[in-house]
């Protein structure tokens, strides 16, 4: 059990316990909602990399020759149900992804070019700013395992591929996460 404060002026208090925390993640999980897939047209097209098999044949070369400068898609889910911890300073969390890449053939059939598992951690702060609720994420750890390739051998430059996923999280992946968190005025 938590003690709540005292109000001593009018206030806004908002208490989040670990049971409701992860019942919203356990339902949205098992509702399939922790899902997304991405194309290469929804990069933008500046990303140094773009999903397409020119690209991603710095991994792996075997990719580049057997399909010459495919188009490819990501298929974001996660694993495991999140875990949420409640803190009086934060809501911190593990989550457990993978990212499966398909071949995106002429014809549009896909076929399988690797999968990587994702465990991250991260820490939500919420802030209330003027009259507006707001809240920031942080990536405080993360763990890549070796990517299973269904194209060719294990690659060696699984660091590269590391250091991108990383790049790409902290450039379009965290922004955009605090860019959706709780832009709404308090009421």
């Amino acid at each position: 059990p938590a003690a709540l404060s005292a109000p001593h002026e009018p206030m806004l208090l908002l208490a989040v316990t670990e049971f409701v925390a992860n019942s919203a993640a356990f339902a949205y999980f098992t509702a399939g909602a922790l899902r997304r897939n991405i194309s290469s047209d929804m990069l933008p097209r500046r990303f140094p990399i773009q999903l397409r098999t020119k690209s991603l044949g710095l991994f792996s070369p075997q990719l580049q020759e057997r399909y010459p400068d495919q188009p490819m898609e990501l298929h974001l889910s996660a694993r495991r149900q999140p875990l949420l911890s409640c803190r009086p300073d934060a809501l911190h969390g593990a989550l457990f992804g993978s990212a499966e890449a398909f071949v995106v053939l002429p014809n549009a059939t896909r076929v399988p070019a690797f999968l990587l598992n994702i465990d991250a951690n991260v820490t939500g702060k919420p802030t209330i700013t003027g009259n507006r609720l707001r809240g920031t994420v942080s990536l405080t750890g993360w763990a890549l395992p070796a990517p299973c390739w269904a194209q060719g051998p294990p690659v060696p430059q699984v660091k590269r591929l590391e250091t991108l996923l990383k790049f790409a999280l902290w450039l379009f992946g965290v922004p955009r996460a605090n860019s959706e968190c709780c832009p709404h005025p308090v009421v």
